[in-house]
């Protein structure tokens, strides 16, 4: 059986600790951090803004729940916290992330289009899709890294894949 990489604990410390960490969690903090900021060098900061925060708050890790659990949920808050201070800074929409990009092929056109769909969601409906579509995670899981109640995952998920049915509905019509 193979083990779950979210599962295993790793020491935060140690260079190789570290380099661990990052190669194990650095993919599902980006693809967190990228669904919510919608801009691919945007994402990468907050990435390393959630490693460095994880290695500045280390002490605070209780090892209750899985490392990955823990780092989700500061990439979260670190990408949140992001796009806040953006917004309050930027006066012209055009500098905010998630500006138009050029269709190229089918594909990419395809993943804008989902993309623009889930730009239409809250930020915290957002999240729950992706960890519950792109990273696997269980409900209890996701309301454990976003802090929020099990019914309003279920809820907010409920609503959020509505919202993309009839937004896939109304681009193929």
């Amino acid at each position: 059986m193979a083990e779950d990489p979210g599962a295993r604990q790793t020491t935060i410390g140690a260079d190789e600790g570290v380099r661990e960490m990052v190669d194990q969690h650095g993919p599902a903090i980006y693809r967190l951090a990228v669904s919510i900021v919608r801009d691919p060098a945007l994402a990468e900061d907050v990435a390393q803004e959630t490693f460095i925060m994880a290695w500045r708050h280390r002490d605070t890790y209780r090892g209750v729940a899985p490392l990955r659990h823990w780092l989700l949920r500061i990439a979260h808050n670190v990408a949140v916290s992001t796009l806040r201070s953006l917004r309050e800074e930027a006066r012209d929409p055009s500098t905010l992330p998630g500006g138009h990009a050029e269709v190229v092929e089918s594909t990419v056109a395809n993943r804008m289009a989902v993309e623009e769909a889930l730009s239409l969601l809250d930020p915290l409906s957002r999240s729950i899709v992706v960890l519950r579509e792109m990273e696997g995670l269980s409900y209890a899981e996701i309301g454990q890294i976003l802090g929020v109640a099990l019914p309003t995952v279920k809820t907010r998920l409920f609503r959020a894949r509505a919202t993309l049915r009839e937004i896939a509905g109304e681009v193929r019509s």
